[in-house]
């Protein structure tokens, strides 16, 4: 079957092979044929080292598609079923499962040592224990959520963690309050998703950040009530809140610089909300007189900061009802043999999310 893999470390480009073999199916596992796949920005942190991945992998999280077979044990799901891949399924007996913090399970995340493909050349790893830029792929029970019929496979991909990410961080994470005022720094479909989710609790003033032009003007068109670039937001802090700060900062770039820009542009008492996943190396600094005297809450948003399962269902209920938009988050379309133009779309930001269909 064919897959896009990476096969060192540091690459900017994917090797798209028909050589690659999906492994691992047994009790407990189930196999997915996958109809579509988003690129986000963590795969390109992986393939870049930011995050820890071994190699050669095969990229990809954020998937849906139909189940191709079912292993013994497995309840729940049968051949057929329509599917988005949770990247992060909760286990239900660690403590963090046991505390309801079923985002911070580790569980899964231990599988990614585990090969998830094969090659004649060797073993090849799946990105945090999946791989979606592939045709098909094996994967723990838990990972495959049914999805309505209702729901296209684009759509249900992204909700699998751009959406729900984003979404989670303000309606979860945050709690944005109706009437706040909000800045977003970092307007790629996470970013967006953020800048729905504010809009959905009430904000009244939503500020997305980018240096991209063309993000700046799909802000506008999901919520936001300005767009500016990096070099404005000073300026607009000092108008829109008259030098106090905003109630609501998210970071959603994954890097100290801009959590200091954030944390800057958050009023005393306020909440910083830390969406980006950045490097082990990169270290985000206060000095212990403002982490007191501000008293600004510092909130780091892991996978939208609930329970996946019912962020899922409310990602899907308040696209059905019109509250987000969700088909307009897929500003291109590309075949998997197409999958390095994806990779360019997002490094130049042309794109909110591109979308791999398979």
């Amino acid at each position: 079957m064919r897959a896009a893999v990476l096969h060192e470390i540091g690459q900017d480009k994917l090797d798209v092979l028909d050589d690659v073999e999906a492994v691992g199916f047994g009790p407990g596992k189930v196999k997915i044929r996958i109809r579509a796949t988003g690129l986000c920005h963590s795969d390109i942190s992986a393939m870049n080292g930011v995050l820890p991945q071994p190699a050669p992998f095969v990229p990809g999280h954020e998937g849906s598609g139909d189940i191709l077979d079912v292993g013994d044990g497995v309840t729940g799901l049968a051949v057929g079923d329509r599917v988005l891949v949770s990247w992060l399924p909760a286990c239900g007996s660690c403590p963090s499962c046991k505390r309801g913090q079923t985002q911070l399970c580790l569980a899964s995340l231990m599988n990614a040592g585990t090969p998830n493909f094969k090659r004649p050349g060797g073993d090849v790893f799946g990105f945090a224990g999946t791989g979606t830029f592939t045709e098909e792929v094996v994967v723990d029970a838990g990972c495959a959520v049914p999805i309505p019929e209702d729901v296209p496979y684009e759509i249900a991909a992204l909700v699998g963690c751009g959406v729900t990410t984003g979404l989670g961080a303000a309606i979860n994470t945050a709690q944005v309050a109706a009437g706040s005022s909000v800045a977003v720094i970092g307007c790629g479909g996470v970013g967006i998703s953020a800048i729905q989710g504010a809009k959905v609790q009430g904000a009244a003033q939503i500020v997305a950040v980018d240096p991209v032009a063309s993000r700046r003007e799909a802000a506008l068109a999901f919520g936001a009530t300005e767009a500016l670039s990096p070099s404005e937001l000073d300026d607009a802090k000092a108008r829109i809140t008259s030098g106090e700060g905003f109630d609501y900062v998210f970071e959603v770039v994954g890097k100290s610089a801009t959590a200091r820009t954030a944390y800057d542009a958050t009023r005393r008492g306020g909440t910083l909300c830390v969406v980006g996943a950045g490097a082990m190396d990169d270290f985000f600094q206060l000095n212990m007189f403002e982490l007191f005297f501000d008293e600004k809450r510092i909130l780091p948003s892991m996978y939208g900061g609930g329970d996946v399962l019912r962020s899922y269902e409310r990602a899907i209920a308040l696209w059905r009802a019109g509250r987000i938009d969700l088909e307009r988050l897929i500003t291109h379309r590309v075949p998997l043999a197409a999958v390095n133009d994806a990779l360019d779309q997002m490094r130049t930001g042309e794109a909110l999310r591109t979308c791999i269909t398979l």
